[in-house]
């Protein structure tokens, strides 16, 4: 792999640094996507969040029922109308994962050198004895000196609320444990991640696939979030599932990225899925501290080569119950934007935090000013290199459309797209500018009633670094007369000016299709 170093490479003035952060109706190129929970599913938290930054609602089905998760939705729906910001929906299956099941919810002490005892029995009361989990086959799974980890649901990384077992001995179907850290764990819901075992679950399970073919159809999901991928198989099966359903044959797959089975096959998933989530958490407990890092860099580089989106969980955990980040935690944001992230994923910091708006906020910040030393000049020379000849047509008018931009400093990037395809391409190129996306909705048929698609098309970039979708009125086809998409493109100018991206003077680059050809020209604006 090369060198992937992405800071300028003129050095930094100092004086640069402490002046202040400008405000811009953009706050970051860099998405984050916000978990809904308890702490934030009410219209203002969520008003607050969308005012922030949030561009991507994900809704973990790990815990609560659909209902609940319909009010939050509502919620969601009623304050994308008030605050006029976009925003997908993400649906985050169980997957294969281990829980153990605390019905009556008391906390449950743990003392470092006593022995507990997991069980299927999933009848039984926890206690500090005897932990209830959801899976009959760990017994057969593990061996003596095996590691598992039990934490709070959506732990964060320096809790006392989390414990480290050493698996003793196997007695029938019960696993028998030395407890490694005193801890007390509390809630009702514990996850059980046992290190580098392979767990024969299902990656759909049947209750995923329930509330998929409910909630999932219902809410016309953009994206969903598939938990413990370890194959490239679990991907095909998803999708062969997710086709069967009406408009989700539109949804996109974003592979989660959460042991070292996932991560060996890493290349095959890649392929298949749309999009890769890393989720640093269970990774955290799978590999050696020591790896992450590595495994983070190398797992972006090829996400960016592929185009396809790569999304980073649980940078900001502190920020769960305070108000500011760690140093570690700040360095850490900026570090997966360098790194090449395309979005930032805030689980328990949105979910259960104290801080939903200012942590999202100020996730928006540090990616913000991380962007600004991007060195853009080597990723697109990289990426292009990587690329190879021959380009195929649409690479080498969106890696043109992107170098055009930086020559003549365009202010941002206009591109008429469809399937949303072309426009995707130009943010793979990471331009220093937005790339705004006019979705020109296609009138199609299922024989029955005509409808107009492109909605799906534009919230899907609201994941990817640097796009920002618009609508366009349905009666401007993407391929037609220059008449109309003159005025398709006034309305983005004007949609550009209003968010003060564009000024009088301002040059701006247009990438659409005329007829069967490409064109990209540039544009300079009057007052």
């Amino acid at each position: 792999m090369h060198s992937n170093h992405l800071l300028l490479e003129e050095p930094i003035r100092m004086a640069s640094i402490l002046e202040p952060s400008k405000a811009s109706f953009f706050p970051a190129m860099t998405k984050i996507v916000g978990t809904l929970g308890p702490r934030s599913r009410s219209l203002d938290v969520i008003s607050g969040c969308l005012q922030a930054g949030m561009s991507v609602a994900r809704f973990d089905f790990s815990w609560g029922d659909s209902e609940y998760h319909q009010q939050t939705l509502e919620n969601l729906k009623a304050a994308v109308k008030t605050t006029k910001k976009l925003c997908a929906v993400m649906l985050d299956t169980v997957g294969a994962e281990m829980q153990v099941v605390n019905k009556s919810e008391k906390a449950i002490s743990l003392k470092q050198d006593d022995v507990v005892v997991l069980t299927p029995n999933e009848g039984q009361e926890a206690s500090s004895q005897i932990l209830p989990i959801n899976f009959a086959g760990l017994a057969k799974a593990v061996k003596k000196g095996d590691t598992i980890f039990v934490g709070q649901y959506l732990f964060t990384g320096s809790e006392t609320t989390s414990v480290w077992l050493e698996v003793d001995k196997v007695e029938g179907a019960d696993v028998v444990c030395m407890i490694k850290n005193s801890a007390t764990l509390a809630g009702a819901l514990f996850t059980l991640h046992a290190s580098q075992v392979h767990i024969d679950l299902p990656t759909l399970t049947d209750k995923d696939k329930e509330n998929i073919s409910t909630w999932g159809v219902r809410n016309k999901i953009d994206f969903l979030s598939l938990s413990y991928t370890r194959h490239a198989e679990d991907v095909r099966e998803a999708r062969e599932f997710l086709s069967k359903l009406g408009d989700l044959s539109q949804t996109q797959i974003f592979a989660k990225i959460e042991n070292v089975e996932g991560l060996t096959h890493f290349d095959e998933i890649l392929q298949e899925a749309d999009g890769i989530i890393l989720s640093r958490g269970n990774l955290g407990i799978d590999l050696p501290p020591e790896k992450v890092f590595l495994f983070q860099k190398a797992a972006l580089y090829k996400c960016n080569m592929a185009g396809k989106p790569a999304v980073v969980t649980r940078v900001v955990d502190s920020m769960t119950d305070n108000l500011r980040p760690t140093r570690a935690e700040a360095t850490d944001v900026a570090n997966a934007v360098l790194d090449g992230s395309d979005a930032i994923l805030l689980g328990a910091e949105t979910l259960r935090g104290l801080y939903p708006v200012e942590t999202i906020s100020i996730v928006g910040k540090i990616c913000a000013e991380a962007e600004k030393v991007f060195n853009q000049d080597l990723y697109f020379k990289k990426t292009v290199k990587y690329v190879g000849e021959p380009m195929t047509h649409l690479e080498s008018i969106a890696s043109s459309a992107v170098r055009a931009a930086i020559k003549v400093k365009a202010s941002v990037i206009i591109c008429f797209t469809s399937s949303g395809r072309a426009a995707r391409l130009i943010a793979k190129y990471r331009p220093t500018m937005p790339v705004i996306s006019v979705v020109i909705p296609r009138l199609k048929t299922n024989q029955l009633r005509w409808s107009f698609s492109g909605v799906f098309e534009a919230r899907q970039s609201l994941i990817v670094r640097g796009l920002f979708p618009m609508l366009a009125d349905p009666r401007h086809p993407a391929e037609s007369t220059s008449a109309t998409n003159e005025s398709v493109l006034k309305v983005a100018l004007d949609h550009g000016k209003a968010s003060g991206v564009v000024k009088s003077h301002d040059r701006v680059v247009v990438c659409q299709k005329v007829g069967d050809a490409s064109v990209v020209k540039i544009i300079e604006l009057e007052d």
